[in-house]
């Protein structure tokens, strides 16, 4: 399953789900080929979690951003990479599916949450 990839939204079900990361959005914490982790459920998102979400306004687009606040029942995100405008200020709110927490390939380790 990618994410920043328009395909067939998947449902995030089991208690560790796998997503690639496809793009440059979230260098450099996360790049283009990395896969990670993703828990659905779980403790509360908070800001400065990476997240995987769904914004309303682009129901087919599976996306791995971060968490900025919680807005209108969902939240707010931004990519790392200042450059990229792929996240809510092009597309308002979105929905999260699960918090992203390990990268597992091609350099495992701890996803870093950031103080916003």
């Amino acid at each position: 399953m990618a994410a920043d990839h328009p395909a067939e939204v998947p449902r995030l079900g089991r208690p560790l789900t796998a997503v690639l990361v496809t793009g440059p959005s979230m260098a450099p914490t996360l790049r283009h080929g990395d896969a990670v982790l993703v828990r659905p459920g779980g403790r509360p998102i908070r800001a400065g979690d990476v997240v995987v979400a769904v914004f309303r306004t682009r129901p087919d687009l599976l996306v791995v951003k971060r968490a900025v606040r919680p807005q209108d029942g969902g939240w707010w995100l931004r990519g790392d990479n200042d450059l990229i405008t792929d996240d809510s200020r092009a597309y308002g709110v979105a929905d999260v599916r699960g918090r992203v927490v390990a990268r597992y390939w091609p350099r495992p380790g701890r996803i870093p949450r950031r103080q916003l």
